[in-house]
């Protein structure tokens, strides 16, 4: 149970860094909002995956760079179908805020992205 309240943690942590950075972006730059959510996306992934490896699910025993990879599979893997959501959401339904779109696909994806770290990271060999 702990763990899973951490991930939480970790998990809003990296929302507010994906809607913050999304919303800086659309409001600060040219930048549309299929480009700026890459951007955000990316940000939020690196802070989510340091606050994991530190308090989550502590560090796995693998090398950094074999956990950077089974990490970043798990993330690139979530995150396209996060982006996924977001893009289809924006496409079916141009009224909607792009702010909205992220918390529609965000929540979707959640869960994948706990299956996958917890068991494909962060497990004990």
């Amino acid at each position: 149970m702990k763990k899973l309240i951490r991930f939480g943690i970790a998990g809003g942590l990296g929302f507010l860094i994906d809607a913050s950075v999304l919303a800086a972006l659309l409001h600060l730059t040219p930048l549309g909002p299929f480009v700026a959510r890459v951007i955000a996306i990316a940000l939020a992934m690196l802070a989510t995956w340091l606050f994991n490896r530190t308090f989550t699910f502590d560090r796995s025993p693998h090398s950094l760079a074999a956990e950077g990879f089974r990490y970043g599979s798990v993330g690139i893997t979530s995150a396209l179908v996060n982006y996924a959501l977001y893009a289809a959401l924006l496409i079916a339904l141009p009224a909607l805020q792009p702010l909205a779109a992220l918390v529609f696909a965000t929540a979707a994806s959640m869960f994948f992205s706990f299956f996958g770290y917890s068991r494909f990271v962060f497990r004990e060999k």
